[in-house]
């Protein structure tokens, strides 16, 4: 006998809060770090790891999340977007486990390596999941809700972590810090079960009448009438219909201009972390360390960093879709570089050589002091605050939106491959960086940021407000130059007033019943024609 399923809430806002807890994964273990490493229990458990010590530490995460975005899009294909994220989080549960349990910085590696597992196929999956139940005039703002979710989860766990520093014992700490992490995965296998499948993922399965209910239920309040919902699912059917016919394997991501999607997802999850924001977001404990801050009053001015993070990215929920991501792309990385030429430039006119390391730390060995020191942290500042307004939220929406239905998952995972490889080898980098190239680092990632600012400006088209039909023409070879491209209303949107005036209810009830026929038709002849190929 089938047991009853759990009722569904339709609501998309609900469900991107729910599916975007795997962010919040993400956010937890970044600062479950951060705020642990200065602390004296950490370094003395764990022997003062420096260089190249503490970048392998660092970096873990982001090795085990390169593993976990190879393995996410076919596991989304094979059991679709909701369930892998369920999936993801056993891996959280185990991982979390061996880091409480750590004895040694062998297991501390590994426990974030299973945990990265987790962020690579939360990270790249539930753009996917936000991206096929999300209309495309909201579709910015609902992904920057994962941006969002990271971000609460950096500052929750940050101040978490800052609190548990003050526990006695010689590992007490750190230990209560990182159980702390199973919470927000509990809380996400909890909402997992009431959120609906994605209707594109359904229709692909060629469950068809439960894609279109599922449709309207999210998009209309379940009027399978609704001219919307009309006009959106006859686009997933065309479009998945003529995806059938493509190649098949690794050629579907190359043949008819899709290489350049393909470019353009990959290269712009890597340039989000050759930007250099992970020098704030993992090590601004050592950037403060720099600037003469050291102690309570380090640990609570890098709170204050995340706290900053949270409130300009929130604004970004506002106007991330009436802007443009071409805009906030190109502009935010020019922006970004000057900041850290500024940070790069005054550090290496002031600072002072400290053989034996800031406060005893010996990851930092150079330090400012008076003026120079404000300018640190001034524009230490001033660059999250650009960061969180552009590249951290427009990175995760354009890369979800440049993949046609048949590639997405897969696509994804090939995007959050470009973010988490970039990201371990950041990580593993930069603490080594500090010890050798000193300020020249903050240079090194000024000048990224100037390389990803051309690319930007050359080869990515405007994707706000398009359907799949038109970003499949944007990315092909008779589409426009990239730089010519602006934002605009879908076709859907500005057919949708002529199809209301057009059609009565009873008209358009019929229009659907048979455009589920037709398209039925057109599946099976697509999967034939496939055989045959065959």
């Amino acid at each position: 006998m089938k047991l009853p399923s759990l009722p569904k809430i339709y609501n998309v806002y609900f469900l991107a809060m729910v599916a975007t807890m795997g962010g919040m994964l993400f956010g937890f273990d970044i600062s479950s770090m951060s705020a642990i490493i200065g602390t004296p229990q950490y370094l003395d458990y764990f022997n003062n790891p420096a260089g190249v010590a503490q970048g392998a530490i660092g970096s873990a995460l982001a090795a085990g999340s390169v593993v976990g975005s190879i393995i996410a899009g076919p596991i989304s294909d094979k059991i679709g977007r909701r369930d892998s994220l369920m999936f993801a989080c056993l891996w959280w549960l185990l991982g979390t486990t061996v880091q409480v349990a750590c004895n040694g910085r062998g297991m501390l590696i590994a426990g974030r390596v299973l945990n990265g597992v987790t962020v690579g196929i939360t990270s790249s999956q539930v753009p996917v999941y936000l991206a096929e139940i999300s209309k495309h005039s909201q579709r910015g703002a609902i992904i920057i809700i994962q941006q969002l979710a990271i971000e609460w989860g950096i500052l929750f766990m940050y101040f978490i972590g800052y609190g548990c520093s003050f526990i006695g014992g010689r590992t007490a700490s750190f230990r209560t810090a990182w159980g702390i992490q199973f919470v927000p995965c509990v809380f996400l296998m909890i909402g997992l079960p009431f959120l609906p499948r994605s209707p594109r993922w359904l229709a692909k399965m060629d469950r068809t009448e439960e894609a279109i209910h599922v449709l309207a239920k999210i998009q209309a309040g379940g009027r399978i009438d609704d001219p919307y919902v009309i006009a959106e699912y006859e686009e997933i059917i065309t479009v998945l219909t003529a995806e059938r016919l493509a190649p098949k394997g690794w050629r579907k991501f190359i043949y008819n201009g899709m290489w350049r999607r393909t470019m353009a997802g990959f290269t712009v999850q890597a340039w989000q972390q050759l930007s250099g924001a992970n020098v704030m977001t993992y090590y601004v404990v050592y950037i403060f360390y720099m600037a003469n801050l050291t102690g309570n009053i380090n640990l609570i001015s890098s709170g204050v960093q995340y706290a900053l993070f949270i409130i300009f990215s929130t604004l970004m929920f506002f106007f991330v879709d009436r802007i443009g991501r071409r805009t906030l792309l190109v502009w935010g990385a020019i922006a970004m570089a000057f900041c850290h030429f500024v940070v790069g430039g005054t550090l290496g006119a002031h600072y002072t050589y400290v053989p034996e390391g800031v406060a005893g730390n010996a990851n930092v060995v150079m330090r400012v002091t008076g003026a120079p020191a404000h300018t640190v942290i001034a524009f230490s500042y001033l660059l999250i605050i650009i960061y969180a307004l552009t590249l951290a939220p427009i990175c995760w929406v354009y890369a979800a939106e440049v993949w046609s239905l048949e590639t997405r998952a897969w696509g994804m995972g090939i995007a959050a491959i470009g973010n988490w490889l970039f990201n371990f080898a950041i990580g593993l980098f930069i603490p080594p960086a500090f010890l050798n190239i000193k300020w020249k680092l903050f240079i090194v990632f000024g000048v990224l940021c100037l390389g990803g600012a051309i690319q930007f400006y050359f080869t990515y088209p405007e994707t706000c407000g398009k359907t799949i039909e038109e970003i499949e023409i944007l990315f092909s070879s008779e589409g426009p130059h990239p730089w010519n491209t602006k934002k605009g209303n879908s076709r859907i949107e500005r057919e949708i007033e002529e199809v209301v005036n057009a059609q009565a209810k009873g008209e358009a009830r019929a229009s659907i019943s048979k455009v589920i026929e037709e398209e039925k038709m057109a599946m099976a002849e697509a999967k034939e024609h496939n055989k045959e190929t065959v």
